[in-house]
């Protein structure tokens, strides 16, 4: 299975400079951003192995990527 890899700076281009400048200033962003890029290489192994890739486990990867993407992306509409 192919999987493209969740990039927060291609995802929201417009707001590159902003991730950037919150990651050096921002422990928690930075924190949160790490775990969300752990979270998108785990799922990607996942699922380029085609291992489980049907299973609760992935699923509830995807769902705390979201949640991580969620808040990262709140974070950086707080800051305009």
């Amino acid at each position: 299975m192919h999987t493209e890899h969740q990039d927060l700076t291609v995802e929201f281009p417009e707001l590159a400079e902003r991730i950037h400048a919150l990651q050096s200033s921002n422990a928690h962003f930075a924190k949160l951003l790490a775990e969300f890029d752990a979270l998108s290489a785990e799922i990607e192994h996942i699922e380029r192995n085609d291992a489980a890739s049907g299973s609760s486990s992935l699923e509830a990867l995807k769902k705390q990527r979201l949640a991580h993407k969620d808040e990262l992306y709140r974070m950086l509409q707080s800051t305009n």
